[in-house]
């Protein structure tokens, strides 16, 4: 399809294209979209970060304001909010130490924090991890008795709170339990506890298991695992030594760009779509 913004800027481009699709579960405004990108200055990082912060600051702001008076207002402003923080520190990483990475990360998860206490059955969760702890969300599917429960996280450079727009919030309301979490070299490992990258993955999904299954409310024989972008590799890794997992969505970008067709990308409502056939797929798999 015409690129509609950045022309000639096919990195630019792609990435707006990824915040486009966090409007469908309330993560972007398809306007704010438009008028941030507008004043970025094409193939210019600097640009880049300053014009998503400026939104997200913009944003973040005008929740704290209305928070008390106002909190679904509020908490639907710090959604997008930490979407465009998110944004802004994403092409920052050639260097590590850069300051703006860790403001705009820190910045970026606590007004995610501050959204998700708007939403019913999302909890904040730390699971015990070789010493440490893996940050995720636990999202409880209404509803009593069993439920399947959906394992899920990103990839190089996603984090868990992005899986609540591919995904989490998608599969609690299909009625699935869904645990986003970051595995080591993920955001918040890397940030917090400096845990890099593993290959064998399954030492990671392993102890996530042991925590969730201990929940008597998740179906035990009903699991399955969702890996996003490099997770669509790390996912089936796990799986295959793991016989506790009963199914595996590996989501490559390209695939399923494929699939769904190239306009169908651009759409707010093609991330439902894609939602939605996952999860159908998984009723019938599970």
């Amino acid at each position: 399809m015409k690129q509609l913004l950045f022309e000639d800027d096919p990195q630019f481009w792609f990435e707006t294209l990824r915040v486009f699709g966090h409007a469908s579960y309330g993560g972007s405004d398809f306007g704010e979209v438009v008028a941030t990108a507008s004043r970025i200055k094409p193939g210019d990082y600097g640009s880049w970060h300053d014009e998503w912060l400026a939104a997200a600051e913009r944003l973040a702001a005008e929740a704290d304001g209305v928070a008390a008076a106002h909190p679904i207002s509020a908490r639907d402003a710090y959604l997008r909010a930490s979407t465009y923080y998110r944004s802004a520190e994403f092409f920052l990483h050639g260097n590590p130490a850069d300051p703006r990475i860790a403001y705009a990360y820190d910045r970026s998860v606590e007004c995610f924090h501050r959204a998700i206490e708007g939403f019913a059955g999302v909890e904040r969760v730390e699971i015990p991890y070789e010493g440490h702890v893996l940050r995720g969300y636990f999202y409880r599917a209404p509803g009593t008795g069993r439920r399947p429960i959906l394992l899920a996280h990103n990839g190089f450079d996603g984090s868990a709170e992005d899986v609540h727009f591919f995904g989490a919030a998608g599969g609690a309301e299909r009625g699935y339990h869904v645990l986003a979490f970051d595995g080591p070299g993920q955001p918040s490992a890397i940030h917090r506890d400096g845990l890099v990258f593993r290959p064998d993955w399954e030492h990671v999904v392993g102890p996530v298991l042991d925590f969730v299954l201990a929940d008597p409310d998740v179906d035990p024989d009903k699991v399955a695992l969702l890996g996003l972008s490099l997770g669509g590799l790390l996912a089936p890794r796990a799986a295959a030594f793991d016989e506790r997992i009963k199914a595996v969505v590996a989501v490559d970008a390209a695939l399923v760009h494929r699939r769904e067709g190239a306009d169908a990308h651009c759409h707010v409502g093609a991330q439902r779509l894609a939602t939605a056939r996952v999860f159908d797929w998984l009723d019938e798999t599970l």
